[in-house]
């Protein structure tokens, strides 16, 4: 997050532009907001334009230079203009001076313009826009200013009074404008927020609503300002609380409305607001490790298929949680294998597979120390020649004989003897999505029959999720050797963080070790049924997992019961092609298989209820898991 706030000023009325932008710059503020033409404009366009009428459109080019239209100035249409008026001279001349408009803020190269939404009727204006980006070079984003509550709502609750109960009152929802209007627009990757925060906050349903969209601008009026003791402009603490909620989006700021503190100066609005931004609170290790990956689409490990890298094992390494907790499992697992009045004489074979850079048999080394049992050996089974130079300098520096290194896919190692404890760390953000079960399956049988895997068991959880962001990054995802929709047939490990879960998690698969059953199948199917809380648009499916280490020892990345502070896995994300609105309260109804042959695992996903979409990754056709 960047260590101050951008912060821009709002500007009605520009007489001379260089001495606004040097009055705002004073105060503090990064940018301006100003009309894009002049407001005299107006006149023309009441009975069709006047084209005799002499004098410019609006002030020169040449007032600024270049870099300054780039980077201080954002436009604002002229708010007369109404491009869906039933009115058929409105509408049309309106057509004409908003097309004017963008093309002259598209000549200047200013870096956004603000587009206003004032109801849910804006399909032309969404046309007009629309036209714009697709047929012109269009170097510019386009804030869409929502209002948080309509005006409407606002003016009928100050009229009811603070206290009267509005319950039974139609409640204009500006999400669902928004949303309209982006659809309209085809999710282009051109239009942010603008979300200007009214004196009314709505409810908890709704900004985590807000919190899943593309917010890019909070727009806060003086006028939601207190003063305190010492004079100076404050907000209300549910409007500290909503801001600062906000912030972790990394928004920008802007600052309407007159100065309503003229004894302290305009800037001192702008030192509240970035006061607010510098006492945030200090982020937890997760949030701290995965800066910078927020949203980033990542495609999942193939550990069997893939020799990993030394930097990913040491990212791996860095986890404060996993490893500590593995140890406490080996710890409770020796000493349910040795009784107390055995510890002498009875020694045990431990097995580490897929070691990687030894991690796991530090954590053994240090239970057996812990409780100390008697080792007979520690097999240490890694298949990646890389990462077995290092566990042979480690055997050899550090453990000596009692572990002993093994250059060797487990499937297929003929291991000396029986394992008593069996230690591995193959899990993925689905859980069974590196294929751990597969792994396991193979390596059991060097297990003795009352021996014990760690982990024990492992399931996986799938909930619906509402990101415009990361399905616009879908889109763009594209691989030239692969199908169209290749990008929305392969699952993605992201930090989910612009997004919004819409209901709670349900467990998908559930993988128990060491598997006694005469025949082992793998493959599995599972119908979820959720039910949205909110109207919402359901955009992917977020994956989770948690698991059983041994008997109460437990990892889990399921947001209700994360293990605090543990980074190793991101959650994974299955997209779904078609974005699908869906009202409250509907129920939503999700397939999921795995599917398993000799060489390949993959998953096939797809939505039956309320829209019926086309199974996703047929026959593995876009990502398979090689084993």
């Amino acid at each position: 997050m960047p260590s101050r706030m951008s912060c821009g000023r709002d500007l009605h009325c520009v007489p001379d532009i260089n001495s606004s932008l040097e009055s705002a710059c004073k105060s503090g503020f990064d940018f301006a907001c100003m009309p894009v033409v002049n407001p005299r404009l107006k006149r023309e366009f009441v009975e069709g334009p006047a084209k005799n009428r002499p004098g410019p459109l609006t002030r020169s080019d040449l007032c600024l230079p270049s870099s300054d239209w780039n980077n201080l100035v954002v436009g604002k249409l002229s708010p007369w203009i109404q491009v869906d008026s039933p009115h058929y001279h409105i509408r049309k001349n309106s057509e004409m001076a908003l097309k004017q408009e963008l093309n002259f803020a598209a000549h200047l190269g200013l870096p956004a313009v603000i587009v206003p939404l004032r109801s849910s009727q804006s399909i032309n204006l969404a046309r007009c826009l629309n036209e714009h980006i697709l047929s012109s070079y269009c170097p510019q984003q386009f804030w869409v200013h929502v209002p948080l509550v309509s005006a409407k709502d606002q003016a009928d609750s100050v009229f009811e009074g603070e206290d009267e109960d509005m319950e039974g009152k139609e409640i204009e929802d500006t999400w669902s404008w928004w949303n309209t209007f982006r659809s309209l627009c085809d999710s282009s990757k051109k239009l942010d927020v603008l979300l200007e925060v009214t004196a009314d906050l709505p409810g908890e349903e709704a900004i985590q609503r807000w919190l899943a969209e593309p917010v890019r601008v909070v727009l806060v009026s003086t006028r939601l300002f207190l003063t305190n003791k010492r004079g100076y402009p404050v907000l209300s603490k549910a409007h500290q609380t909503f801001l600062k909620r906000f912030f972790k989006l990394d928004v920008q700021v802007v600052l309407t409305g007159a100065d309503r503190h003229p004894d302290k100066g305009i800037r001192c609005y702008h030192q509240y607001l970035d006061h607010l931004w510098q006492t945030q609170e200090p982020q937890d290790p997760v949030t701290e490790f995965s800066k910078g990956f927020e949203d980033y689409l990542q495609c999942p490990l193939q550990p069997l298929m893939d020799n990993l890298e030394s930097h990913t094992y040491e990212i791996f390494e860095k986890d404060p949680v996993k490893y500590s907790e593995y140890q406490q499992a080996i710890y409770r697992a020796l000493l349910d294998k040795v009784p107390e009045e055995e510890k002498d004489t009875k020694e045990l074979v431990l097995m580490v597979v897929g070691a990687g850079r030894g991690p796991l048999v530090r954590a053994a080394i240090s239970a057996i120390k812990q409780t100390g049992r008697k080792v007979k050996k520690i097999y240490a089974v890694e298949k990646n020649p890389n990462a077995v130079v290092t566990l042979e300098n480690m055997r050899d520096e550090m453990w000596g004989s009692m572990v002993e290194v093994v250059s060797c896919d487990m499937r297929v190692w003929d291991a000396p003897q029986k394992a008593d404890i069996l230690i591995s760390e193959l899990l993925g953000s689905f859980g069974d999505n590196e294929l751990s079960p597969e792994c396991l399956d193979g390596a059991q049988r060097f297990l003795k029959d009352d021996g014990i895997s760690i982990p024990s068991e492992y399931t996986s959880y799938m909930a619906p999720l509402q990101s415009a962001k990361l399905y616009s990054e879908f889109r763009v995802n594209k691989d030239k050797d692969k199908g169209p929709d290749s990008s929305f047939e392969m699952p993605y490990v992201v930090r989910l963080h612009n997004c919004q879960i819409l209901d709670e998690p349900q467990k998908v698969f559930t993988f128990h070790h060491p598997k006694r059953d005469a025949v082992i199948d793998n493959s599995r199917h599972k119908s979820l049924e959720f039910v949205v809380k909110d109207d919402c648009v359901i955009h992917a499916l977020a994956g989770y997992f948690d698991t059983v280490l041994y008997k109460d020892v437990t990892l889990s990345i399921v947001p209700s019961t994360h293990s605090p502070g543990m980074f190793s896995w991101f959650p994974i994300l299955f997209p779904l092609k078609t974005p699908t609105f869906v009202t409250r309260g509907t129920k939503v109804v999700i397939e999921i298989w795995r599917c398993v042959t000799e060489k390949n695992v993959w998953y096939e996903w797809t939505m039956v209820r309320p829209q019926t979409l086309p199974i996703h990754n047929p026959k593995g056709r876009s990502y398979t898991i090689g084993l």
